[in-house]
C-alpha cells in the first residue's frame, strides 16, 4: 500500500503510488477542480508530480493565495509564449507573479504599445483554449545553455549561466514553448482560465542594473475567477477617480514640482489638514503619557555610524559638508531620542519615559520611485520611542495597539491587519539578541490579543516589528503602523538606566509609528474619503453664500461668529448666480452650504446645503452653529 498524510493529520492509502491531483480526486470532486498545486513536506509541487511515500501534504486551491500566485505565474508564461508567436524575433527573458498580477521583460527592437495588448491577450486566449500541458523537465546545465543560445534567447542563456553548477536545472514546456522555471505550474493552460488583462507596458533594465540593456515590461493583472478580475478592474476604476494628487490640484491642498523632487508645496487649505490630522493626534499623546520633544535637522556622521544607520542605511542618506566634518540630514529620528534619554541620571522609577516627536526627516530615495504624497523624500514622522524595562515591553505594547486601534478608528478604519517581520538578512546585533527580541514581540502581541501572519526577513536592521495593516473603503490595503522592538540602538548608543538593585542596565527601546509619515497618511486619507473628509477634519468645514448682495452683512455676520467659535468657514460674496456657487463649493467638497438671501437675513434664519444631499434644510442661526459645533468636536479629545 502507498501512503500519504493530509495536513490535518489524517492518513490516506492507495494500491499504488499517486499524484497530488489523484489525491484531490479521492477526496472530492470540488476539491479535484479547485486544487492547483499540491504542498509536499513544506515544498510546492506540480499537481500532478507523482507524491513521495508517507509525504504530509496539502492541496493548494485556486482561493488560496499561493494557489493565486501560481495561476498569476501560469498567466505570465502564456503572455511569453503569445509574444513569441506574434513576434517571433522577441527574446524572453523573465516573468514573475507580483501583487494583483504579472509582468513579463522582453527584448524587442520595436515598442510594445497598448494597442498591442488585444491581439496579445487573444492569442493567450488561444492557448488557454488549446489546453496545452505543462511538462516539468530537468536538464543539465550545459545542456539548459546550449539548447536557449541555439533558440537565440541569450538573456535566458545568460541567466542559467549564473545558476551555480550543483543545481538542477527545471525546464517547463507548454505546446511549442519554453522556458526556465522553478515552478510549480498547473497541470495545462486550460486551467488557468481567462481572468486575466493586460494593464500597461513600461522600461526595465536587464537584472535592474542601467548599464545593462533596456527591456520592454508588460504587466497584466489575473484573477481565479471572472468575477474577482471584474471587481478588480471596478476597484482600479475607483482608485483613479479618486486619486490623491488629482484631488490635492483639485482640492487646491498641495503641489509638487520638479525643483524639489519628493518634497511637498503645502497650500493654506492642505496645510490645514495637516495641522487637524497633527492636533489630534498630540491630544491622543498626551493623554497616553508621552512627552513631546523636537531634534535637530543634521547631525555629524560620527552619531549614524555609532548608531549603525552609516553602515545598514548610508545608500539612503543625505550628507553635507561643513568645516571638514560630513553631516547627515536625519532620515529617521530614534539616535537623537537616545541622545535626550541620557541627559542625567534615568531611574527604573521613570521608566516607561513615551517621547514622542514630530520629525522631519529626508531620505534619498529613488527618483523613479517617488509617486505624489505616498512616497517623497522629505516627510514628517509622527514617531515615537518608548524606552523602558524588559517586564514592561508587554504592558507597553498593549497600550500602544489600544491607542493605534482607536486612533484609526476615528479616522475611519477598522478593517486592520497585523503582520509580524522578523529579522533581515542585513542586521545589527547578534542572533542571540535577536532570539530575545523577537519572543518578547510575540509574547507582547499575543498578551495583547493581537493576531498577525508572519512576514518573514522584514524586520528593521535594530529589531523584529509589527506591522499595522489598514483596509481603505475600496478594499486596498495601506501598510502604515509599526512597533518595533530593539535591544541594539541602547547598547550600541550606550543608554542605561539605574535598577532597584542599585545597578546600571540597558532599557528596551520600543521603535512606534501610528501614521507612518502625515505626507502618506494624507493621501490615504485623500483616497479613502476621496476628499469628503469628516467635518471635524475638513480644512473648510462650511462656508457661507450669499443669495443677493442684500445679504452681504447677515452673511458676513454669520461667517464671523463661525469663526468666532473656531469652526474653519469662508465667506462667498461674488456676484454670482446661487447655483454656480452651489456647484463650484459641491465640487470643494465642502461640507456644508450655509445659504442665506434677503428672507433668511429679516428671518435670521439659514439655508442649509450638506456635501451630497439634494435637498436643503432651513434652521434658526443659532440652531446652525449649535449643531456645527456638535459635530465639529475631535473624537476622543
Amino acid at each position: 500500500m502507498f501512503s500519504v498524510f493530509l495536513k490535518d493529520g489524517s492518513q490516506r492509502q492507495y494500491e499504488s503510488p499517486v499524484s497530488g491531483e489523484e489525491v484531490a480526486k479521492s477526496i472530492s470532486p470540488k476539491l479535484a477542480k479547485e486544487a492547483v498545486a499540491t504542498r509536499v513536506n513544506g515544498d510546492l509541487w506540480d499537481l500532478n508530480r507523482t507524491l513521495p511515500a508517507n509525504a504530509t501534504i496539502e492541496i493548494v486551491t485556486r482561493q488560496d493565495a499561493e494557489g493565486l500566485e501560481i495561476i498569476r505565474h501560469d498567466t505570465a508564461h502564456i503572455i511569453a509564449e503569445a509574444v513569441k508567436e506574434l513576434y517571433p524575433e522577441t527574446q524572453i527573458t523573465i516573468g514573475p507573479a507580483i501583487e494583483n498580477g504579472f509582468y513579463y521583460d522582453f527584448f524587442r527592437q520595436t515598442p510594445f504599445t497598448p494597442e498591442d495588448f488585444e491581439k496579445i491577450e487573444n492569442r493567450m486566449r488561444e492557448i488557454v483554449k488549446r489546453d496545452e500541458p505543462f511538462i516539468r523537465e530537468e536538464w543539465q546545465r550545459d545542456e539548459a545553455i546550449r539548447f536557449f543560445k541555439d533558440q537565440g534567447e541569450l538573456f535566458k542563456a545568460e541567466l542559467i549561466e549564473s545558476i551555480p553548477a550543483d543545481q538542477v536545472i527545471s525546464i517547463y514546456r507548454q505546446g511549442n514553448f519554453t522556458d526556465l522555471c522553478r515552478g510549480p505550474h498547473l497541470p495545462s493552460t486550460g486551467r488557468i482560465g481567462t481572468a486575466f488583462k493586460l494593464m500597461k507596458v513600461a522600461g526595465a533594465y536587464w537584472r535592474g542594473d542601467h548599464r545593462n540593456p533596456m527591456l520592454q515590461r508588460i504587466y497584466g493583472t489575473a484573477w481565479a475567477t471572472e468575477q474577482q478580475l471584474k471587481d478588480h478592474l471596478t476597484q482600479l476604476e475607483e482608485a483613479e477617480k479618486r486619486d490623491h494628487r488629482r484631488l490635492g490640484a483639485e482640492l487646491d491642498l498641495f503641489h509638487l514640482q520638479e525643483e524639489a523632487p519628493g518634497s511637498v508645496f503645502w497650500h493654506p487649505k492642505g496645510w490645514k489638514l495637516y495641522r487637524n490630522l497633527e492636533n489630534f493626534i498630540r491630544g491622543r499623546l498626551e493623554k497616553t503619557g508621552y512627552v513631546e520633544v523636537k531634534t535637530p535637522q543634521i547631525l555629524d556622521r560620527s552619531l549614524w555610524e555609532a548608531s549603525g544607520h552609516w553602515e545598514k542605511f548610508r545608500e539612503n542618506m543625505f550628507t553635507v559638508e561643513s568645516e571638514e566634518k560630513v553631516m547627515a540630514v536625519k532620515p529617521m529620528n530614534c539616535p537623537c531620542h537616545v541622545q535626550i534619554f541620557k541627559q542625567g541620571m534615568k531611574s527604573y522609577r521613570d521608566l516607561p519615559l513615551r517621547m514622542a516627536e514630530f520629525g522631519s526627516c529626508h531620505r534619498n530615495e529613488p527618483s523613479g520611485s517617488l509617486h505624489g504624497l505616498m512616497r517623497v523624500r522629505a516627510f514628517t514622522q509622527d514617531d515615537a520611542h518608548i524606552f523602558c524595562t524588559p517586564e514592561q515591553i508587554v504592558s507597553e505594547t498593549k497600550a500602544f495597539c489600544d491607542l493605534l486601534q482607536g486612533i484609526y478608528k476615528d479616522l475611519g478604519f477598522t478593517d486592520i491587519r497585523v503582520k509580524f517581520s522578523d529579522r533581515p538578512e542585513k542586521r545589527a546585533g547578534e542572533d542571540s539578541v535577536w532570539d530575545v527580541a523577537e519572543n518578547a514581540l510575540i509574547d507582547a502581541a499575543t498578551a495583547a490579543g493581537i493576531e498577525y501572519a508572519l512576514n518573514p526577513g522584514e524586520g528593521a536592521f535594530y529589531g523584529p516589528k509589527l506591522e499595522f495593516v489598514l483596509r481603505d473603503t475600496i478594499g486596498r490595503d495601506w501598510q502604515c503602523g509599526t512597533l518595533q522592538v530593539d535591544f541594539v540602538l541602547p547598547e550600541r548608543l550606550d543608554a542605561t538606566y539605574v535598577g532597584e538593585d542599585g545597578k546600571r542596565h540597558r532599557p528596551v527601546m520600543l521603535h512606534r509609528a501610528i501614521y507612518g509619515s502625515f505626507e502618506r497618511f494624507i493621501g490615504i486619507l485623500i483616497e479613502h474619503y476621496a476628499g469628503k473628509f469628516p467635518l471635524w477634519l475638513a480644512p473648510v468645514q462650511a462656508v457661507v453664500a450669499t443669495i443677493t448682495s442684500d445679504a452681504d452683512s447677515y452673511g458676513n455676520e454669520l461667517y464671523q461668529e463661525l469663526k468666532a467659535k473656531g469652526i474653519h468657514a469662508e465667506l462667498d460674496v461674488r456676484n454670482e448666480k446661487i447655483s454656480y456657487k452651489i456647484r463650484e463649493h459641491s465640487l470643494q467638497k465642502v461640507p456644508y452650504l450655509l445659504v442665506v438671501g434677503k428672507r433668511e437675513a429679516e428671518e435670521g434664519t439659514v439655508a442649509i446645503r450638506r456635501l451630497g444631499g439634494e435637498t436643503q434644510q432651513v434652521m434658526k442661526k443659532e440652531e446652525i452653529l449649535q449643531q456645527l459645533l456638535a459635530e465639529i468636536k475631535v473624537p476622543g479629545v
